[in-house]
């Protein structure tokens, strides 16, 4: 059990997800230049215990909760109203953040050849116990034209899966993309 700003954790059950762990840990090897292990430890192993700790590294407590918290109860899209003929946004949204916030830090690393660790908000709630369905993947390289972005990431769930990506629309942050 960790504790966090919603309350206590339950964590080392692989079945909960380490994905945060695997990400962190995979960034830690490629840092140190060696290949990770291809085997999967067993719970109760000394890599088991580093995949553990590195997830509850990767949650950045408190601070990092509180933002996946936070990204959990945003909007997928920008909100307001129109007001004398002029829209007047009252919340950012999902996209807006991803688009304008996000993406710049992470192509910057991107382009410096780092990958970078990214959380993935997979459910909307605010329920904190919903914390743990979120995701977490690495981004590697990306592709990017005009009106589309496609982010290659390793993503734990999918073994040695080259193919699997996130894509989208970066020419409009305002509505959910």
């Amino acid at each position: 059990m960790v504790s966090t700003p919603f309350g206590k954790i339950s964590i080392g059950n692989a079945d909960a997800g380490l994905c945060g762990g695997m990400v962190f840990a995979a960034l830690d090897y490629w840092h140190a230049g060696i290949a990770p292990p291809a085997a999967r430890p067993a719970p109760g192993q000394p890599l088991y215990g580093y995949i553990v700790q590195r997830l509850i590294d990767s949650w950045h407590l408190p601070v990092g909760v509180a933002e996946y918290y936070r990204w959990m109860n945003l909007p997928d899209g920008d909100t307001g109203f129109d007001l004398f003929g002029q829209h007047v946004v009252t919340e950012h949204g999902v996209a807006w953040h991803t688009i304008q916030t996000q993406w710049p830090q992470i192509v910057a690393d991107l382009d410096n050849g780092v990958p970078t660790a990214l959380g993935v908000v997979t459910v909307a709630s605010a329920d904190p116990a919903d914390l743990g369905l979120n995701h977490q993947v690495l981004a590697y390289g990306y592709d990017a034209s005009e009106s589309q972005v496609t982010v290659n990431v390793y993503d734990p769930n999918s073994g040695q899966n080259d193919g699997i990506y996130i894509r989208f629309d970066p020419q409009a942050p305002t509505k959910p993309t």
